[in-house]
């Protein structure tokens, strides 16, 4: 376990944070006037360990695969929509490579285990495990080899990317499932308040959705130890994600959650290393009612709140903005003293 888990440090340094209060304190503005800019401007010092916070070469990686639970009409759309949507991020034409392209985010797509061979381009990284995860409503997901090789292979994938900031994404069709059943198994809720729509379940498909997943919750009632979990419920992007959050973690590099499915990746890498979070930004809290729950076990607070349910990382791209802004403030902004501004008689 040690070598696949790392051991991810507190990164708590009470001297650097008295001094990043008092450098956004002392700026010329009144106390708290940029509110929760201003929190995520400490956060985001505190995680690189410095007052001149800079974002270098920020990475997008996006976890692509298949679920045999799928199978079972758990989503409102075919496996085959995983693949297709490959293509698309390769293409430039889904919602997060539009984005990516706006806010110079450099694209990775990582093939974690997609039913589908596709042509080595640039921008694509192959790391399949299988093509797509065993149906999970009548064995685990995954076998524990599986889980271990997505970890290592999300540590691999990072390793490589330069920059000092990841941002997350995914895509997996059955993946709302997934985080489902690892946030009720690892947050302790009833399966029911954990699920939602997915990709749009009418009322009939939320229903099966529902006795499903109590089935699959059943069945694993034994795989209650984070990655015992994860290799009964998935998926392979998911695992690899887990790896992703923990490499990431470990090199101190700024880690912006996306929806749902992501933040089920950064509640698996918690319970395997807590500090984690630590080095967590939420960009929004999504339209999937487990959504919220899961941040709040996570202690994160999300920074939009759009009703977004794409995933890919769309959120995580829309809130990218903000983490410049607040490091740009932290560097720029004039201070009382510098500018020859009053401050406020006390």
């Amino acid at each position: 376990m040690t070598e696949t888990i790392p051991t991810i440090s507190d990164i708590t340094d009470a001297s650097l944070a008295v001094r990043l209060h008092s450098a956004i304190d002392n700026k010329t503005k009144p106390l708290g006037a940029l509110g929760r800019l201003e929190a995520l401007a400490l956060r985001i010092g505190s995680i690189l360990g410095t007052e001149n916070p800079v974002l270098e070469a920020p990475q997008m990686l996006v976890c692509a695969g298949d679920h045999g639970l799928a199978a079972r009409g758990v989503s409102a759309f075919p496996s085959d929509v995983t693949w297709q949507m490959v293509e698309n991020f390769l293409a430039g034409g889904a919602a997060v490579s539009v984005l990516a392209r706006q806010h110079g985010l450099a694209l990775t797509v990582v093939d974690c285990g997609v039913r589908r061979d596709f042509q080595p381009r640039p921008g694509l990284v192959s790391r399949r495990i299988a093509e797509g995860t065993a149906d999970a409503s009548t064995g685990p997901a995954m076998t524990p080899a599986q889980c271990t090789q997505a970890i290592v292979n999300g540590r691999e994938v990072v390793r490589a990317l330069p920059g000092n900031a990841l941002l997350l994404g995914e895509m997996g069709i059955g993946n709302s499932s997934s985080a489902a059943l690892l946030l009720s198994r690892l947050g302790g809720l009833d399966i029911d308040v954990c699920i939602g729509v997915g990709t749009g379940l009418d009322a009939a498909g939320l229903a099966r959705k529902r006795e499903v997943l109590r089935q699959v919750l059943a069945l694993h009632a034994g795989a209650t130890a984070p990655l015992d979990a994860l290799a009964a419920f998935g998926g392979f992007e998911i695992a690899t994600l887990v790896g992703a959050v923990l490499q990431a973690a470990e090199e101190r590099r700024v880690i912006v959650v996306d929806g749902f499915i992501a933040s089920a990746a950064v509640l698996v890498a918690q319970a395997l290393q807590p500090c984690v979070v630590q080095r967590c930004v939420a960009a929004h809290c999504s339209a999937e009612p487990g959504h919220l729950l899961l941040l709040e076990r996570l202690g994160l607070d999300p920074l939009l709140n759009l009703e977004l349910r794409l995933g890919e990382g769309s959120g995580g791209a829309l809130a990218w903005p903000l983490l410049e802004s607040a490091c740009r403030i932290l560097r720029e902004m004039a201070s009382f003293e510098s500018a020859g501004v009053s401050r406020k008689d006390t």
